[in-house]
């Protein structure tokens, strides 16, 4: 039998009868701006923030607004089946937690990592890691219990220190390596730069660079706080080339999916030459300011793929609903982003799992009363509205 993540409003209301009404927020803006009060405020500009005037980061959530569902009745969808297939591996719904650099210091005790792990064990909802961990991937890991973890690179100058990350992810468990295109250097983020606020240079989220042996060699067998820093930043980023993919693809029998991918062309390309998996995606608007949603670039990337590979996506996120849309346009899977990073602020791992809830419930919700019992359904009635 299907999941029926639509349950989760019946305890709410049920829970209510006896007085217990939720202490978290039950939509997106009330859940961002109480996520603000509790974040310090560096923490929260950073996760809030986007590139330049932020006209991307907004025109990835209103991208949304632009498509519609269109109802269908007497089909009798009592049921909805909302797992999905990919890579050999079935997950209980589409929806999967993003990679988000600095979430190991979004708790309270700064092992925000673990967290997001024990929450996709509890919901089934898998995660995507960074690798900007507080806490090392090995340990991350084993908190995920039976769900599925992905390993999300940000592919360093030295190959010998990116072969490193990947084989250890490979080792601890990790079913997949996201490679990320759009990061080799940070994007222009006035929010940011107008408090001087670059968490990796403060030595944060840097658990899996100073605990590999290879980045150790690299600064030095003896740990020094201010040696790693500046080691780290003399290796992040690598502007990787289409010749790089041969080497990438080399690294591990994992499937390897390409992170960053808009236009249809890069996506052909990327499946050409060994690609797994697709990840249409503008870093929810944090890197480059002025261009389209990635919203609006999913159809094409998904009609480019032709089914040869998984598509995923993200960047604008914020409902249940916007999940729907996104399977609708094609997407194989969906990851969120803010929305979860604000959960665990204010509830650690039961926010989180709260968050996640919400989202599938909602999503279920909408496919019930619209009458679609698959995504198949949600495919064939999504409209533009202009």
């Amino acid at each position: 039998m299907a999941d029926q993540f639509a349950d989760y409003q019946f305890g709410i209301y049920f829970d209510a009868l006896s007085g217990r009404v939720p202490g978290l927020p039950m939509d997106y803006a009330t859940l961002e701006s109480r996520a603000a009060s509790v974040l310090s405020p560096s923490l929260h500009s950073y996760i809030a923030g986007g590139a330049g005037d932020e006209a991307t980061q907004r025109r990835n959530v209103e991208a949304f607004t632009q498509w519609g569902l269109v109802p269908r009745m007497l089909v009798g969808a009592d049921e909805r089946e909302m797992s999905v297939t990919a890579w050999g591996q079935t997950f209980r719904s589409p929806v999967f937690m993003a990679p988000v650099g600095v979430i190991g210091l979004v708790t309270e005790d700064r092992h925000g990592d673990i967290a997001v792990a024990r929450a996709a064990a509890e919901t089934g909802v898998p995660a995507m890691f960074s690798t900007l961990m507080q806490d090392p991937l090995e340990q991350v890991i084993t908190h995920a219990g039976s769900t599925p973890s992905f390993f999300q690179l940000y592919t360093p100058k030295d190959r010998d220190l990116a072969a490193s990350l990947v084989e250890r992810a490979e080792k601890a468990g990790y079913r997949g390596i996201a490679v990320t295109l759009d990061t080799w250097v940070p994007g222009w983020r006035p929010r940011d730069l107008a408090t001087g606020n670059f968490p990796q240079l403060r030595g944060n989220v840097l658990e899996n660079y100073t605990g590999d042996p290879v980045f150790r060699r690299l600064a030095g067998s003896a740990a020094d706080p201010q040696t790693d820093i500046r080691t780290w930043a003399q290796i992040f980023g690598n502007p990787l080339s289409w010749n790089d993919l041969a080497w990438l693809r080399s690294l591990t029998d994992l499937p390897i999916i390409l992170k960053g991918i808009s236009h249809p062309d890069d996506a052909r390309r990327a499946i050409d030459a060994g690609a797994d998996g697709i990840y249409c995606s503008n870093h929810g608007g944090r890197q480059a300011n002025g261009g389209l949603s990635a919203l609006e670039m999913l159809p094409e990337v998904v009609a480019a793929c032709d089914d040869r590979v998984p598509v995923l996506f993200d960047s604008g996120v914020r409902s249940g609903s916007d999940v729907v849309k996104a399977i609708g346009l094609g997407a194989t899977m969906v990851g969120i982003g803010r929305p979860y990073a604000y959960g665990l602020a204010l509830g650690g791992v039961a926010g989180l799992v709260h968050v996640l809830r919400t989202m599938l419930a909602e999503a279920d919700l909408l496919m019930a009363v619209n009458g679609y019992p698959d995504f198949a359904a949600v495919r064939e009635n999504i409209r533009r509205t202009s």
